[in-house]
């Protein structure tokens, strides 16, 4: 049975990793909102569309990381390399591919969805060096799932470090042009993005290699075994289809504000949205948490320990973000400073922070509750739930933005209706026992 003391152990460090990761978004947000606010405004839209495809990669390592845990607490860990290694060769494939499409539509499709040309320049700027980041983040998603997914976690921590630092150094020269490199604006914030993913990819190659036993995991052979990779589809497929609907949802909402708000409240949305990213960081930790330990309790044979596990679990991850919003709430200017010195942006952020904020302990909850789901393996039923509700919050938003012209505050009551949704389905799911049957 997981203690609170495990739960720390496993969760710390994917905490710990998630915030350096996420810093590096901080600081590209950060250094661009001293570029410009068009800078500021594009790099949401940019990091979105990218965030789009990435989630595809994402869907099917969290997929991958339901299994490793699976057979990490089955004890048969010989099969685990298998997992990671083709998931590796099966990422790569489409993200070579991809790239050259995806460039090209950044240039010639792109524009066309946005009112403001200076807008749609940046995000197209920007989209055609971050493009590339995709090789190495899909690698870097193998190596995350199976770490997590043996609870040996403790190393994202440090590869994350290695992220931020070098995303800081290449954000610092390449935008501004310091340190003897060219001064390349939001174009720069897209390179070093890129840059530092490679140097994640090259950390987790060599401490791999290092400090991991490659014969008891199964690292022998690198060939490609379609078996293994259809397993994982199994599970990864109706994840990865859910996390491209989530996350095109924000793209959706995003462009909205654009469209109909104009380019100061993109510039607010994209604050807000920052610290949101951030500030979930420790429920999203738990949550992928979750995900690990329900698949190993499940696998270990002690389904009974399940409720009582995500109940302790919702606990630790409502009284952890209490501590976070209070941090918050009693210094917003001087946190939305961190991204802008402009008095009136600062003003106008202040109310939809505090809209975002109570959203948060739906979230704290919601994504434990989502997360546990995914780890009995029922992928399917997850991806019914993300569909239902995404059905009410595109609804919703259209209303907020479209038909009444809401404020910005407003339009971000919009995850208040999408966490109170998804956490009420994932809630009754659970108490209803069903998930006891899926073997995987």
């Amino acid at each position: 049975m997981y203690t609170n003391k495990h739960i720390f152990k496993i969760s710390a460090p994917i905490f710990l990793s998630l915030l350096t990761q996420n810093l590096i978004q901080v600081v590209d947000t950060a250094f661009l909102g001293r570029v410009g606010e068009v800078e500021l405004g594009a790099s949401a839209l940019a990091g979105v569309i990218y965030i789009a495809i990435y989630t595809l990669g994402f869907g099917f390592s969290m997929g991958s990381q339901i299994l490793i845990g699976r057979r990490n607490g089955e004890k048969n860990y010989n099969k685990i390399g298998d997992i990671v290694i083709q998931g590796s060769i099966f990422l790569l494939i489409p993200a070579i591919v991809l790239i050259p499409i995806l460039r090209y539509g950044a240039v010639n499709w792109i524009p066309q969805l946005f009112q403001s040309a200076d807008v749609s320049g940046a995000v197209t700027e920007y989209l055609e060096w971050r493009l590339f980041g995709l090789i190495f983040a899909f690698v870097n998603l193998m190596f995350r799932a199976f770490y997590i997914g043996i609870a040996r976690t403790k190393i994202l921590t440090i590869n994350a470090a290695v992220m931020a630092v070098v995303n800081i150094i290449f954000d610092y020269g390449l935008i501004f042009g310091n340190l003897g490199m060219p001064e390349m604006g939001i174009a720069g914030a897209a390179i070093a993005s890129v840059i530092a993913e490679l140097a994640s990819t090259l950390f987790f190659i060599i401490y791999t290699r290092k400090t991991i036993d490659l014969v008891k995991y199964g690292f022998v052979k690198i060939r490609l075994q379609w078996s293994v990779i259809k397993k994982t589809l199994d599970i990864s497929i109706f994840m990865m289809v859910q996390y491209l609907f989530s996350i095109s949802t924000w793209f959706v909402f995003f462009m909205l504000i654009e469209n109909y708000m104009g380019e100061r409240s993109l510039a607010v949305t994209n604050i807000v949205r920052s610290f949101y990213t951030i500030f979930t960081i420790p429920s999203h930790a738990i949550g992928s948490s979750t995900s690990t330990m329900v698949s190993n309790t499940i696998g270990a044979g002690r389904h009974h320990e399940v409720p009582n596990l995500i109940k302790r679990l919702s606990m630790i991850s409502l009284g952890v973000m209490i501590i976070f919003i209070s941090i918050l709430v009693a210094f917003p200017k001087l946190m939305i400073k961190i991204y802008t010195d402009n008095p009136s942006l600062i003003a106008d952020t202040v109310v939809p922070l505090y809209v975002m904020i109570s959203s948060l302990p739906i979230y704290s909850l919601g994504t434990v509750l989502f997360s546990s789901v995914s780890g009995t393996g029922n992928t399917r039923t997850a991806l019914k739930f993300e569909m239902i509700t995404l059905l009410f919050y595109v609804a919703y938003m259209w209303f907020i933005i479209v038909y009444i012209r809401a404020s910005v505050a407003a339009a971000w009551t919009t995850e208040h209706v999408y966490w109170f949704m998804l956490m009420t389905l994932s809630f009754f799911y659970i108490r209803s026992g069903k998930w006891k049957e899926k073997e995987i």
